[in-house]
C-alpha cells in the first residue's frame, strides 16, 4: 500500500509539472482523467476460505452469512482508512427585440447545464482472475479485480476531481450465494467551481447564486466476452451496472469550494454506489496433460469496465433577472473566431503498473487541433495514432 501510495503522488506531482509547463489555453481547455482499476490478489484467497469454512462445518447458509459479518468487521479499520488515507494524502468551485435576445439568451445558458464524457478502459483487459481454473465458469477462486478509481488535477496540481470505489467486502457472501458483487464508496472529492460546468465555449465561473445545485453521476458498466463449452460466443454481454450520483450545494463546500466525503467520517448518511455485477464469466478451452488426458479448463475472464462522467445545474431566477448584464459580459467575452465551433478530441492510453498492481488509463479531452504532438508528450501519453477520435 505504500508504494501504491508513493506512486500516486508521483503521478500527481507528475501532472502538476505537465500543467504548469502548458501555454495558458491549453491548461484551461484540457481535462486529463486518469482512471484506475484496482486488483487485490488477496480477495480471491478470501472468498476460497470463507466458502471452504462454511461447507467443512455444515449449516451453510447461516455460518457462510456469519463469516461475512466477521470477515467485514476485521477488515473493516484497516482497509477503509488506507484508502482514506491514500486519496485524501495523495491529492491533500416592447415584444421585439429584448423578448428575442432573452430568448435567445435563456436557450444558451440552459444548453450549457450539462456535460458529459467517457472515460474507462480502451483495450480488453484480460484477468478478473489471477489464474485459469479447472472447476468451471463460474469459479470464484483468484478473483483480483477490486473497483476503480478517478483522479482530475486542476492547473496547480491540486485535486479537484476523485473517486476511489471497492468491492464490498461485508457482502462477499453475495459472490457464493449469487455470483454478483457490490461496489462502496471510500472516498469522493468534488470541485464545482473546476468541474465541466457550464459547458460552454466562453470561461465561466461555476456560480452557485447563478447554477443552483451542481450534480455529478458516474455510470459504471461491466461488460465480457467469453466463449462456452458448445463453443457459442458470447459477445460484448453486459453483466452489471453501478451508479454513483451525488448532489452537492453551497453548503456543502469547505473554504475552498470542495465537497469531501470519506467513507466512515463524514457526518451524514453514506453515500450509496446503486447497483450490482455478475462476476465474469470464464471462456472454456480443453487441453490435454503429458499423458493425453483430455480436460476441461476456463481461462481468467476478459472483461471491459466504462465510465460515463455527466454533470448538471441549472439557472437560477436570480441569474435570470441578470439576463441583460449577463448577455453584456458575454460579448465581452466572444472566444477566438472559429474556436466555439470546433469538435472536440479524446485521447486515451493503457497501462499496467506492477508496483501498483493496477490498470492505469489516461483520458485527455480538449478542442480539436489543440491536442498537438507537444501538448500529446506533455501529458505522457505516447503518440495519438488511432487513439485521437472526435468526441
Amino acid at each position: 500500500m505504500r508504494l501504491f501510495h508513493t506512486n500516486l503522488l508521483a503521478m500527481a506531482a507528475m501532472a502538476a509539472l505537465a500543467a504548469v509547463t502548458l501555454a495558458p489555453a491549453e491548461a484551461q481547455a484540457q481535462a486529463k482523467y486518469t482512471t484506475f482499476i484496482y486488483t487485490n490478489d488477496a480477495l480471491g484467497a478470501e472468498i476460497q476460505t470463507m466458502q471452504a469454512d462454511a461447507q467443512s462445518r455444515g449449516g451453510y447458509v447461516s455460518d457462510l452469512l456469519q463469516s461475512a459479518t466477521d470477515a467485514g468487521k476485521k477488515m473493516a479499520g484497516s482497509y477503509v482508512t488506507s484508502f482514506i488515507d491514500m486519496g485524501v494524502n495523495a491529492i491533500a468551485s416592447l415584444i421585439t427585440r429584448p423578448s428575442r435576445l432573452k430568448k435567445e439568451w435563456e436557450e444558451t445558458v440552459e444548453a450549457e447545464t450539462t456535460f458529459e464524457t467517457s472515460l474507462g478502459t480502451v483495450n480488453d483487459i484480460n484477468d478478473f482472475y489471477s489464474a485459469p481454473s479447472v472447476d468451471g465458469a463460474m469459479d470464484p477462486k483468484g478473483m483480483t479485480f477490486n473497483g476503480l478509481g478517478c483522479l482530475r488535477l486542476g492547473e496547480r496540481g491540486d485535486t479537484v476531481f476523485y473517486v476511489s470505489c471497492h468491492v464490498d467486502r461485508s457482502k462477499l457472501d453475495r459472490i457464493i450465494n449469487h455470483s454478483k458483487f457490490e461496489l462502496v464508496l471510500d472516498t469522493l472529492i468534488l470541485c464545482p467551481s473546476h468541474s465541466n460546468l457550464p459547458n460552454s465555449a466562453y470561461t465561466l465561473p461555476y456560480l452557485f447564486r447563478e447554477r443552483g445545485q451542481y450534480v455529478m453521476k458516474m455510470d459504471m458498466r461491466l461488460t465480457s466476452s467469453w466463449i462456452n463449452e458448445l463453443t457459442i460466443l458470447q459477445k460484448d454481454r453486459e453483466l452489471g451496472r453501478f451508479t454513483l450520483e451525488v448532489p452537492v450545494d453551497s453548503a456543502q463546500v469547505d473554504a475552498h469550494g470542495k465537497y469531501r466525503y470519506v467513507r466512515g467520517e463524514s457526518k451524514g448518511e453514506p453515500v450509496e454506489i446503486k447497483g450490482e455485477s455478475f462476476i465474469v464469466p470464464r471462456s472454456f478451452m480443453g487441453y490435454r496433460d503429458e499423458a493425453g488426458q483430455y480436460h476441461n479448463s476456463w481461462g481468467t475472464g476478459e472483461y471491459k469496465m466504462t465510465v460515463k462522467l455527466s454533470e448538471r445545474c441549472s439557472v437560477t431566477d436570480e441569474y435570470r433577472d441578470e439576463w441583460r448584464a449577463d448577455r453584456k459580459r458575454r460579448k465581452r467575452m466572444e472566444p477566438k473566431q472559429g474556436w466555439g465551433a470546433k469538435a472536440w478530441q479524446v485521447i486515451e492510453s493503457q497501462r499496467w503498473d506492477e508496483t501498483a498492481r493496477q490498470w492505469v488509463i489516461t483520458t485527455l479531452s480538449a478542442p480539436a487541433g489543440m491536442i498537438s504532438q507537444d501538448l500529446i508528450e506533455k501529458m505522457g501519453l505516447g503518440t495519438p495514432g488511432d487513439a485521437a477520435y472526435p468526441m
